[in-house]
Parts: structure tokens; sequence; C-alpha cells
């Protein structure tokens, strides 16, 4: 069961596949409307049994050959469809925290988007390709109450969703509140255990109880009561704990809106999403912001990358 917009393509011939990208990329120009609709119409276990077929038939690497026919946006879109679905997300964080600056973006998106089984196994992911402890990584790379909500949520120990006490959601709704809008500076640890522990159906109700108790939504106590990067990622948090699509409907939003859009979080979004819920990030989007994903893409990008993107996309909602 998949709410994504790409599924296995049937009947699928992955020495076929390889045939037509290798005629499409050799010799002069290339082929690239070939390419991408090859690429965006298989899923990733396909492509990868594409690149396969590519290896033992012509002696030459799939990847490395779009990496050298393809250029910009686009050569990273197609590169990044070729990723196997398992290393994904730890290839996004190795590269977020490597050399000068940390991309702080990406780990607040992925470390606040993800269940803690995908967390356990980007952890064991991490540690295989690249030989590191991704937590000493990221602790290495961060600071303050940014880096300790990180570490919490890469022990990937939220409880587990069953019954929900309403004791429980009363006092945590409490805790908060006092934490937060009834004190003179902020108690971050109590929004940090809370938020990064508390099962997601406990959090739903402790986020209308605190409604009920304040005043406000949690959300407008996080953007007075804290700042920075741990502002980000404890909204990230809430966002995530509300809906997971609704926070990838924002996310996309926010990428293309305004002037220049983050192609980076655009194709990562994109890419990552869609064979698990792209259709309901469709729908959130269209009823957050009064226009359908496929039409701010349209009118936001150009050329191979926005013909490959469309395809991701899969219909318009207008």
């Amino acid at each position: 069961y998949t709410r994504g917009t790409v599924t296995a393509f049937s009947p699928f011939d992955a020495r076929a596949d390889a045939e037509t990208l290798r005629k499409a990329m050799k010799g002069m120009g290339t082929d690239e409307e070939t390419v991408l609709k090859i690429l965006t119409s298989r899923n990733n276990a396909q492509r990868q049994e594409i690149a396969a077929a590519f290896k033992t038939l012509f002696g030459r690497d799939l990847v490395d050959d779009l990496k050298s026919e393809l250029t910009g946006k686009f050569e990273t879109l197609m590169v990044s469809l070729m990723r196997p679905a398992y290393i994904f997300d730890a290839h996004a964080l190795k590269h977020a925290i490597k050399g000068a600056g940390t991309n702080e973006k990406v780990l607040t998106e992925i470390l606040a988007s993800r269940t803690p089984a995908e967390v356990r196994n980007i952890k064991q992911v991490y540690l295989q390709e690249y030989e590191a402890n991704l937590e000493d990584k990221i602790t290495g790379e961060t600071s303050g109450h940014f880096q300790r909500m990180l570490v919490v949520l890469l022990q990937a120990n939220r409880d587990p969703d069953g019954g929900v006490d309403d004791g429980l959601v009363e006092q945590d709704a409490q805790v908060l509140f006092r934490a937060g809008e009834l004190k003179w500076g902020t108690d971050e640890e109590k929004f940090i255990t809370i938020l990064g522990t508390r099962s997601i159906s406990h959090l739903r109700r402790v986020f209308d109880k605190y409604m009920t108790i304040s005043g406000f939504q949690i959300e407008e106590t996080i953007d007075r009561e804290t700042s920075g990067d741990l502002e980000k990622l404890l909204l990230a948090v809430v966002k995530c704990i509300r809906s997971v699509p609704a926070y990838f409907a924002e996310t996309l939003y926010y990428s293309m809106k305004g002037a220049g859009t983050d192609d980076d979080t655009l194709i990562r979004v994109m890419v990552s999403r869609s064979e698990i819920d792209l259709l309901d990030i469709r729908q959130e989007f269209r009823k957050n912001f009064g226009k359908s994903l496929h039409h701010m893409i349209q009118k936001d990008t150009s050329g191979d990358y926005r013909k490959a993107l469309l395809l991701l996309c899969g219909g318009d909602d207008e």
C-alpha cells in the first residue's frame, strides 16, 4: 500500500530499458526526453535493475554516463532518482554535515519527518556505507538545544501509538505551558523531551489540550519562545506530528515561493516522497495553498528539469 505517484512499471524489461538509455546517450547529443521518461516512470527498485543491466550489457556505469551527458539541476534530479532508496537519506545527511558549514535545513527535514524505524535504518546504513557513527557526526557539527533535540530524535525511541491517557495529556500540556508562556525565559528541555519522546496520538491530544489551556497553538508559543535552528526544528517536529504530508506540502511550497527556487529541497522531497506519500502531499498542497503542486512546478521551473518534475508529480489538482 502506497500513496506514491511512482509505482512499479509493468511490463518491465530492464535490458530493453538499458538499451534504450544507451542509445539515448550515445554519440553526438543526448536525447534527454527519453532518459527522463524512463527514469521517472520506473520505481527505484526497477532503476537499480536497469543500472545492473546497463553494466552487464555495456560495461559502463549508468550514473557516470548520466553525469557526463547531463548538466545542472536536471542532472542532479536524474542522479538522485538513481540513488538506491535505502541509502537516500543517509547520503543526504552525509552531504549536509560535510565540509564547511552544516546544512541544518536538511538535518531538520529528515530527522523531524522520518519514523523511528526509518531513523534506525538510516543510522545503520550510515555506519555501513560511511564507516562512521551518524550521531557522533551530527553532535560534532551542531550545538546547544538544537543539538539536543536532534540527539533525542536520533534515539528513535518515540513511544509507540496506543491508548492515550487523558491524565498524562493534561499533565504534558500543563508542563509545556509552564515551560513556555508562563515562564520568564523558556525551559527548552521540557519541549525537547515531550516533543521528542511521546507518541504521535498522545501529542496530537496534547496540542489540543494546550490550545484549551493557553489560548495559543503550540506553534505560536514555539515561535515566540525559541529562535534560530531550534525553533525551526521544533516547528518541523510539531508539523510532522500533526501531518507529515502537510509538512512536506509546506516545505515544497516554500522551496518555490518568492524569488529563486531552493532546487535542492525541491529535488530531495520530490524524489524521496515519490513512492511514499506524494499523492497525499499534493492533496494537502491544494488544500492549504489554493493552487496545485503541478501548477507551481510548471510556473517555477523550466526545460527538461520541469518535464521530469511534472512527471514525478503525476496529475494536476487544479
